[in-house]
């Protein structure tokens, strides 16, 4: 099996960002009904048309999506300019143009390069797959692990990746691997972490006002021909560095001072949403 992995390297590189990796990283986004569909790839094509690096592209894709709820919220909102920075995007909304400032919360930031490394893996185990049959394998595997495993250890790196690997091969969970859901995707082999969560996973109300505080820092440099600018605090629930289960403290964000019109804080897996100013 070994050599498997050595066959990953010497297989020619794809682009940083293909269309395949960005339908990898919708799929999670596609199994969920409340996904808006239509909106979601025009603007995704209005992003493909601009004059931005492909790096950006797929960062703006990355945004737009985390703005799905958002739009259940405020259904009549257009969006306008995509490919903008400071604020992020440029909107319509009742006639008035909104600038919206994006930007995600991390809950857990001890987590996030357990996350990058997974996915990392994630993507190895993905390529071996694809590459022994696609058609074979295709759908999107929830993985569980074992509560030992050490995922920074790069010795133990290689193994896991195989574990992964073989786990999916023989349809049931191996090695490091401890649980293992499939669900149907029409087109290509997609990993991720399992959906699991301490009932008792807070996030800090402080978290959410330390990003207001940085934020109404840069407020003086953002476009200035916008009737309004608009902060949007997303907790991205399908990060296992973002996920929470309530806000511990909520009462002390209504305290919050901001040069920002509106203040919001919003989960994208059910869309709740809390307006803070």
């Amino acid at each position: 099996m070994a050599c498997a992995l050595g066959h990953i390297k010497k297989s020619p590189m794809k682009k940083t960002f293909s269309d395949e990796d960005l339908i990898k990283n919708l799929s999670l986004y596609y199994m969920n009904r409340h996904l808006k569909k239509k909106p979601m790839e025009k603007y995704h094509r209005k992003i493909d048309e601009s004059l931005l690096h492909d790096r950006e592209k797929y960062r703006k894709k990355s945004e737009i999506l985390l703005l799905n709820s958002f739009m259940h919220h405020f259904p009549d909102v257009k969006f306008e300019n995509l490919t903008c920075e400071s604020p992020d995007f440029i909107a319509k909304l009742n006639d008035k143009k909104i600038g919206i400032e994006l930007t995600e919360v991390i809950n857990h930031l001890e987590m996030k390069k357990v996350e990058s490394t997974l996915n990392k893996m994630f993507r190895q185990a993905e390529i071996l797959l694809e590459q022994e049959d696609t058609a074979k394998y295709r759908g999107v595997y929830f993985l569980e692990f074992h509560p030992n495993i050490k995922f920074d250890n790069i010795e133990q790196q290689e193994d896991n990746i195989l574990s992964i690997y073989r786990s999916i091969k023989k349809n049931k969970p191996l090695g490091c691997v401890k649980g293992m859901r499939k669900s149907f995707h029409r087109r290509n082999v997609f990993i991720t972490h399992e959906y699991s969560m301490n009932l008792f996973d807070e996030l800090c109300s402080e978290k959410i006002l330390e990003l207001i505080d940085k934020k109404n820092e840069k407020f003086p440099y953002y476009d200035t021909s916008v009737d309004e600018c608009w902060l949007v605090i997303v907790s991205d629930m399908n990060s296992i560095a973002s996920r929470y289960t309530f806000i511990q403290d909520k009462e002390h964000l209504q305290e919050v001072k901001s040069p920002f019109h509106k203040i919001f804080h919003l989960e994208n897996l059910c869309g709740n949403i809390t307006s803070i100013k």
